[in-house]
């Protein structure tokens, strides 16, 4: 592009704003050039991994669990473009391949929590960390609330507690993750599940209303067709986030609190072995693509 076409573009774009394009050129030659931490803010993240012991393999913790966070953010990202805009199906595929590999890299970075810390360390600075759990993270809950209706997120057994009609509000009471912390039999909350609804609950309440007929979901129903691309790529983020991500994590649960045996309890108090398992979750993005057998085996799959 020649120099009087870029400046023509210029001026353009901000005659378009209502601005004077030459006080902004005038800005420009006092700007400082950006470099590569400033912008990444390196220095800031890198100051993010606040330890409460003094054991070596909590700052792996710690910085495995904001990466986990950055990847969901970036998959959220993804989401909500797809959610609040209208895309042709080759972007839907596009994107979908993304998350898809968002989620790979979610389930192939938890070696770095299997391998990559000591057994003893962990078991012992880990009580350090009550009641916090990563069942806390809010993005988590996010991203399945743009994904998929409420009553997906209700398990069998949730879903006998329902009423004819339930309202989003009901949902939430009965959704699969309360499990985690809420026993029914006697009606008492963990604290981290207390802490969690405390923080969270009304921001969740109030997502799945500005969503509601509008999730991953809802907007896949409403096309008037699906490609077999587009199919399988649904397919394989419902697979590979609801159930090889949650049988990764299980896996590594059991490495550190059941390896010898001793059967421990995760910080947050949950029974874990059920809880993380996909068969107790039954979590489903996309429903309408899986058989009544696939249904029936969900979390048994390899």
């Amino acid at each position: 592009m020649k120099d009087d076409q870029l400046l023509e573009k210029i001026e353009a774009k901000y005659n378009d704003l209502g601005e004077n394009h030459e006080t902004y050129l005038k800005g420009l030659l006092h700007a400082k050039p950006i470099n590569y931490w400033e912008y990444i803010g390196v220095d800031t993240l890198l100051s993010l991994q606040n330890t409460r012991t003094n054991f070596k393999d909590e700052e792996i913790f710690i910085m495995y669990h904001q990466m986990t966070e950055l990847v969901l953010k970036m998959m959220v990202h993804e989401i909500k473009q797809l959610v609040y805009d209208d895309f042709k199906e080759e972007i839907w595929i596009d994107k979908l391949n993304r998350l898809n590999r968002y989620t790979a890299l979610l389930i192939t970075s938890f070696d770095v929590m299997k391998s990559g810390m000591s057994y003893e360390d962990y078991n012992t600075f880990r009580s350090t960390l009550t009641p916090a759990s990563g069942f806390q993270s809010a993005q988590f809950r996010l991203l399945e609330i743009y994904c998929t209706s409420l009553g997906n997120l209700v398990n069998d057994e949730g879903k006998t507690r329902l009423s004819e009609n339930p309202s989003l509000e009901e949902y939430f009471e009965h959704i699969y993750w309360k499990d985690a912390g809420y026993n029914r039999k006697t009606g008492k909350k963990s604290l981290t599940l207390r802490q969690f609804e405390e923080k969270y609950q009304n921001r969740f309440i109030s997502l799945a209303k500005k969503v509601q007929t509008k999730t991953l979901e809802d907007k896949v129903l409403k096309m008037a067709s699906i490609s077999d691309a587009l199919k399988e790529a649904l397919k394989s983020f419902d697979f590979q986030y609801n159930v090889a991500w949650p049988n990764v994590h299980l896996h590594t649960a059991q490495h550190y609190l059941d390896k010898k045996g001793e059967n421990q309890a995760a910080t947050g108090g949950s029974e874990w072995k059920k809880y993380l398992h996909p068969k107790h979750q039954q979590r489903k993005f996309f429903p309408f693509l899986w058989t009544e057998t696939e249904k029936n085996n969900w979390g048994e799959q390899k």
